[in-house]
């Protein structure tokens, strides 16, 4: 937890065409367990979370995400960040308990990039299957590449210093690695963390109020490489085949879900500690920033965008 109360990633709102055959693909692709549905969503979570979800599927006329939910130590916490949002001009929304399953009353606002945000504190607990008394290390029955949790999402827009100053000063997050143009003025890339993870939350220099990818965290190498072969075994769209991000020094495959937003298999990385000094990459080197393996960035990356 930062020094702002803020816990962690909690939840993405994703918007998808098909919501019956975006079912199929989190739940026995990914490997997802439904918690919940209603007319026009449905609630999800990775076997290794306790709050009752950390995706919402939507469903719409057009893909990419609807907002990303943090969620907050306490009310009081809350309430010093809502004022400190208010301060730095951005307009907040008070989203009341109920409007979604299992969801108390949120904080929601519009961050300098155009996304959509929100800050909670309440989300109904509906723990693991394998219980926290004396458990085994992972359930029986699991479906898919089973990933432990949500472990970050990647957004485009256009002012990054900006951002990265609302995360940084605003909601108290750390700047992992940042890339920069080579003349060392223009900000291109921000990684950000609010946990001692490597990051939680990352921007690339895009359209403003763009999705570029879902992170959900497996264990190791293997679990990617096994990653790769369930997505070929379904015949499921895979950008970039298993490697290493320099960026990170996690491991990774790229792939779509069938709206067209990707997602990401992760795993590894190493832990951002509150004395951990900020890695700056210079942009001609971005291709080894993200694909350390191949040394290039594949044209999709950068255009495929929800």
């Amino acid at each position: 937890m930062n020094g702002n109360g803020i816990i962690r990633l909690g939840r993405l709102e994703l918007r998808v065409y098909d919501l019956e055959k975006s079912v199929d693909y989190y739940t026995n692709v990914i490997g997802l367990e439904v918690t919940a549905r209603d007319e026009n969503r449905v609630y999800l979570k990775a076997w290794d979370e306790y709050d009752h979800h950390s995706i919402i599927l939507q469903k719409s006329d057009s893909a990419g995400m609807d907002h990303m939910g943090f969620k907050v130590k306490d009310v009081y916490e809350l309430e010093k960040l809502e004022h400190k949002i208010e301060q730095f001009g951005c307009t907040l929304t008070r989203v009341p308990k109920g409007s979604r399953i299992a969801e108390g009353e949120a904080v929601r606002f519009q961050i300098p990039t155009g996304h959509m945000m929100e800050l909670y504190t309440d989300m109904e607990f509906v723990g693991v299957k394998t219980g926290s008394v004396n458990p085994d290390p992972w359930p029986e029955g699991l479906k898919g590449i089973a990933p432990h949790r949500l472990d970050h999402a990647l957004l485009t827009g256009d002012d990054l210093k900006t951002a990265t100053r609302f995360f940084t000063e605003v909601l108290g997050f750390k700047q992992s690695e940042r890339i920069i143009s080579v003349d060392g003025e223009d900000l291109v890339g921000s990684f950000l963390s609010t946990t001692n993870k490597a990051h939680d939350l990352a921007f690339v220099k895009g359209p403003d109020a763009k999705f570029h990818h879902t992170g959900f965290y497996v264990d190791n190498w293997y679990e990617v490489l096994k990653a790769a072969d369930i997505l070929s075994k379904n015949e499921i769209q895979i950008e970039v085949t298993p490697t290493r991000h320099g960026i990170t020094r996690g491991q990774t495959v790229y792939f779509f879900d069938p709206s067209g937003n990707r997602n990401e298999a992760f795993a590894s990385g190493y832990m951002a500690y509150t004395d951990f000094p900020t890695i700056t990459w210079t942009e001609d080197k971005i291709g080894t920033g993200i694909f350390y393996h191949r040394r290039e960035l594949v044209e999709s990356f950068n255009k495929a965008l929800t």
